[in-house]
């Protein structure tokens, strides 16, 4: 199988020069970099100190092992980064035809990366954390040289001029990219009657454990490939659930960080506008280490996403357990949730006894109400006027029939309505903090079914309510959430995740209690395919 090649699959340049990793700048100098009128753009994440801790992971395939874990034997001359990336090329090869996850790739630019890198690294030279780790990208993040469609046919052969700042912060630490991963047209609108990442140029993707079931999205490719081994890693966007999601149907971790952590210079949907806050990427792997490992890689401002904040970056290994007081609840009340989602969320929380000072079941529900509806009649406020204009800028003419059906059901509220919302949404948040003041960390289900079948009727309700009534809420709120699988549906075959929350900025705790959870229900398991 052949899989559609880049517009510029060419040999990149071989010179490579060591990369600092734990650079950490003072609060003076990065006011005097703000204030620079020539500052360059920043790639670097300057404020964040990165380490590279000693891999966990008991996996001995090359594919299936975390990143960490390929990162440091490669370092340690174990494995060359050619050995890594022809394997995963290998692995794409032989599942992609299946699961449609991988959409365009770089394979040739990839093989020539690998070789320099592996050059540099005879000559003692590392690039960084991630030196030599073959990774994919949704297709919603720019990447120099490769094309990045978005999944809108007026950028179906459009080539970025330069990665957007989270790509090219993972390519600075060394990173390699094969491919590129599937999504909904702008990340927002699927087909019709294909409940799965899907668009009008690439078809549907489908998930590695059985497939006829969702990956879920937006970022389904990313999850789908990921879980089959076919990447160390991707990066992913999250707006309403869109890494979340992908993580608990495909069965992988994924964290969206705090909002305004992570830049989003460079994805189709990036910073502005009345949705700013809800807009997060974040990395999905196989194991828990790798989103301590790369998360804090990506993070910090680029000086061009406005909203994006200096804000240090807490070891999650500092933290201790026995000190955290969990808040749990298996079923929201506001959608319908299967018994064995129930029944992984509590059996997490007895993981958790014991093990921290308390654990408490307690449900802020109309707290989350509220935040449904006020999301709810945001995204609904223009009547998808914003979606009209991602549109024509660039020259899709026909887009997604669903989201032209869909708008066509719409009416825009008035400017006083969309302000009351906005209010009322600010309102919840306010409440929210200090509900969740009295705890540490949440335990809450992704969404409330297993992945669902693909295909469905055309005329079915749309799948938001599964995934906004769990995992809108921590977009407008903006608070940190990490995804580990901590549970398997009732016939045995496919993942089910748990949410992590914990309050802004404290995504430390989020990653120290997905390690032990991880510890305890084993995480990623290898899928069939």
């Amino acid at each position: 199988m052949n899989l559609p090649k880049t517009a510029a699959d060419a040999p990149a340049a071989a010179a490579h020069a060591d990369q600092p990793t734990t650079r950490q700048f003072s609060r003076r100098e990065l006011l005097n970099l703000a204030r620079s009128a020539t500052v360059a753009p920043i790639v670097a994440a300057p404020v964040l100190a990165v380490s590279q801790a000693a891999s966990t992971d008991p996996s001995s395939e090359l594919i299936y092992m975390s990143a960490t874990k390929l990162a440091g034997l490669i370092r340690a001359k174990k494995v060359s980064a050619m050995e890594a990336v022809e394997a995963y090329i290998d692995r794409q090869l032989a599942v992609n035809d299946r699961l449609n996850a991988v959409v365009m790739n770089s394979y040739a630019r990839a093989r020539a990366e690998a070789k320099a890198a592996d050059q540099a690294a005879a000559r003692g030279n590392w690039m960084g954390p991630l030196h030599g780790v073959p990774m994919t990208i949704k297709d919603s993040l720019d990447t120099e040289g490769v094309i990045t469609t978005g999944a809108t046919y007026g950028r179906q052969q459009f080539v970025p001029k330069q990665d957007a700042t989270v790509v090219a912060r993972v390519r600075k630490a060394g990173a390699i990219l094969l491919g590129k991963t599937n999504t909904p047209e702008f990340t927002l609108g699927g087909l019709a009657g294909i409940n799965a990442a899907s668009n009008l140029l690439y078809g549907s993707s489908h998930n590695p454990y059985d497939l006829s079931r969702t990956t879920s999205g937006s970022s389904g490719g990313a999850g789908a490939i990921v879980a089959a081994g076919g990447a160390a890693f991707d990066i992913g966007s999250d707006w309403g659930g869109s890494i979340r999601g992908p993580a608990h149907n495909n069965g992988i971790a994924g964290i969206k960080p705090t909002s305004v952590r992570v830049p989003r210079t460079g994805h189709i949907v990036d910073y502005g506008g009345l949705y700013d806050l809800w807009q997060q990427l974040g990395p999905m792997t196989r194991r828990v280490e790798d989103l301590s490992l790369i998360t804090p890689i990506i993070s910090g401002p680029d000086f061009r996403d406005a909203s994006c904040a200096p804000v240090p970056w807490a070891d999650p290994a500092a933290v201790n357990l026995k000190k955290l007081k969990v808040a749990f609840f298996a079923a929201n009340g506001v959608t319908d949730t299967d018994d064995d989602v129930k029944q992984t969320v509590i059996q997490v929380a007895k993981w958790l006894e014991g093990v921290t000072t308390s654990v408490t079941e307690d449900l802020p529900k109309a707290i989350l109400q509220d935040l449904y509806d006020s999301r709810t009649q945001l995204t609904n406020a223009d009547a998808w006027a914003f979606y009209q204009r991602m549109a024509a800028k660039w020259g899709t003419q026909n887009f997604s029939p669903s989201v032209a059906e869909r708008m066509k059901s719409m009416t825009p509220i008035s400017t006083a309505e969309t302000v009351a919302a906005w209010e009322a949404a600010d309102d919840a948040k306010s409440r929210m903090l200090g509900w969740i003041s009295q705890y540490d960390v949440l335990i809450c289900p992704v969404s409330g079914k297993a992945a669902e079948v693909i295909d469905r009727p055309a005329s079915a309700a749309r799948p938001n309510a599964y995934a906004w009534s769990y995992t809108g809420a921590f977009n407008s709120t903006g608070w940190p959430v990490v995804v580990v699988r901590c549970g398997t549906s009732a016939d045995g075959k496919l993942p089910i995740g748990v949410q992590i929350v914990a309050a802004p900025w404290r995504e430390d705790i989020c990653l120290a209690v997905a390690s032990y959870l991880e510890s305890r229900s084993g995480g990623w398991k290898k899928p069939p395919i």
